[in-house]
């Protein structure tokens, strides 16, 4: 037995931060895609100077870092700007994330999550994952709580809600569905659950990855673990 990648994803207000809060109570290994795309792309990476280069420097704030909203602003509209984006960010993106995976392969644990918001529309990713989680919640409860947090109308919160892909289609690809329509409990019991089923086999790799070590070299089992994962 094998560490394995879980994707996880959701919608706008669809509640997946909820979600990635109780499995980081629990322990697990989570991997925040957002979070790694906003770190590749700080001032003076090789990402920022490319982004810099296509969309201009009125982009930036003032501290020189780049202006997410503004950014999406041009993105949201353009979606030609949007596939110009993701080629210069996903490389980057993907890198880090070979990194943390190898990081908690070492480490031992049994799964490592990947919160990828995109996970379903972008289809990539999946390939790679042996188990899909999606957070989904019913339609009209989406449309309120992105209303209420966001402070948008009626029709501009449901222009973001299209500009993704439905969660009812995403529903059809997910191996597993945490239904988030409820309260915070109901929602906690179902990733108790999941977390039950994908923790079922614990083994830790101590004993193999030290004897992995001592035959091949560190260098080997860099090599072997980048083909487990690629491969």
């Amino acid at each position: 037995s094998t560490m394995f990648l879980v994707g996880l994803s959701g919608g706008i207000a669809s509640g997946k931060s909820t979600v990635v809060a109780v499995l980081r109570e629990l322990g697990c290994a989570v991997i925040d895609a957002d979070v790694i795309a906003r770190q590749v792309v700080q001032p003076h990476s090789k990402a920022h100077q490319q982004i810099l280069q296509h969309f201009g420097t009125e982009i930036l704030l003032e501290n020189g870092e780049i202006n997410r909203e503004a950014l999406g602003n041009i993105i949201f509209s353009q979606p030609e700007k949007r596939q110009l984006l993701n080629s210069i960010t996903h490389p980057e993106i993907l890198k880090e994330m070979l990194k943390q995976v190898l990081k908690y392969f070492v480490l031992g644990y049994r799964y490592v999550i990947l919160d990828v918001p995109l996970l379903f529309e972008t289809r990539g990713l999946t390939r790679f994952m042996k188990y899909t989680v999606l957070v989904y919640c019913d339609p009209p409860t989406q449309l309120a709580r992105l209303m209420k947090r966001s402070g948008l109308g009626a029709a501009e919160a449901e222009a973001r809600i299209g500009s993704q892909l439905p969660l009812d289609e995403k529903r059809k690809w997910a191996t597993h569905v945490i239904d988030n329509s409820g309260d915070r409990e109901s929602t906690r019991r179902q990733v108790l659950r999941l977390h039950a089923r994908l923790e079922d086999s614990l083994d830790f790799l101590w004993a193999r990855l030290a004897v992995g070590t001592a035959v091949a070299g560190l260098g080997g089992l860099v090599f072997l673990l980048l083909r487990h994962f690629i491969s």
